[in-house]
């Protein structure tokens, strides 16, 4: 694995209040990171120190193999942290033009870019007529130009309608495609689960958990049941090998599986033992739940 960003014991305090405390965790090529976690759980102060913007208190980060300078590294990172600043009287190619003279880029990428985040047909339209949306992927656009190693995106959704939601998470999953490592932070569970490979959850500045996404929601899952013998069934599942945690509530009896275990063959059994199944349902636990029983369990 070719480490993109690593980063060991970074703090950040603001005054008395701590906002990224003790975190580590590496970002290797090729992958989907989502830094994942409510308001106020650190993950734009964490982006902000790895690209320049704010002043860590202790800890270190390095990019790359640690050899380049955070200075010359950043030349091969695309970021968007805050709201797109675009000239609202300039056309979409107009504006770009501007960033590609900043970056020191050819004006060649401008088309390229603009057609990856679907806005190619409107390249001479004032960003004044854009969408929050459009003025987004645009945004999207500008960090693509100097064709980075690592786009980093900072609630790229925030405030979009859903289908301007659904076309960024297109783009991200299309940029990713070809190569382009993502980080993204989000408060959104569902776009994690969506979009990213590997995601690191915050609350308060603290790591729960660092690895894949299918690792994390990898439980066997659990089986919903309601059954006329409901106390005698609670004590069969709780007796056998294949079930942990065994929940009642309104009747419906929730068994969380320890082992893979098929509906077919489930049912095949307790019928065999006696039980007549008014319902049965399979379920994954997804990511929220999962998230849940992190942030719940600290």
């Amino acid at each position: 694995m070719e480490p993109i960003l690593t980063i060991n014991n970074l703090t950040k305090k603001f005054g008395y209040l701590t906002a990224v405390k003790d975190l580590s965790f590496t970002i290797n090529k090729g992958n989907v990171y989502g830094i994942l976690g409510p308001n106020g759980s650190g993950k734009s102060t964490t982006l902000g120190i790895v690209l320049n913007v704010v002043n860590k208190t202790s800890g270190d980060f390095h990019w790359f193999d640690g050899k380049t300078s955070t200075h010359n590294a950043l030349k091969k990172v695309g970021a968007i942290i805050e709201r797109p600043n675009f000239y609202p009287y300039m056309t979409a190619y107009q504006n770009l033009k501007l960033v590609c003279q900043i970056k020191e880029v050819d004006y060649s990428k401008i088309e390229e870019k603009l057609e990856i985040v679907e806005l190619l047909d409107r390249k001479d339209s004032k960003f004044s007529t854009f969408s929050l949306g459009m003025k987004q992927r645009l945004a999207i656009a500008s960090a693509l130009l100097n064709d980075p190693e690592i786009l980093i995106l900072d609630e790229p959704t925030n405030g979009l309608d859903p289908k301007g939601i659904h076309q960024i998470r297109e783009i991200i999953k299309e940029i990713a495609s070809n190569g382009t490592t993502i980080l993204l932070a989000s408060h959104l569970l569902d776009e994690v689960e969506k979009v990213c490979t590997h995601v690191v959850v915050l609350r308060k500045g603290e790591k729960l958990y660092s690895g894949r996404v299918d690792e994390m929601i990898s439980s066997y899952g659990f089986f919903e049941l309601k059954c006329d013998k409901q106390d005698e069934l609670v004590t069969f599942l709780e007796s056998h090998g294949s079930f942990g945690t065994v929940k009642v509530k309104d009747r419906l009896i929730t068994a969380f599986l320890n082992e893979p275990l098929e509906s077919a063959s489930f049912n095949k059994l307790l019928f065999e033992q006696g039980f007549v199944l008014s319902h049965l349902v399979q379920r994954k636990e997804s990511l929220e739940e999962q998230f849940l029983t992190l942030t719940n369990n600290k």
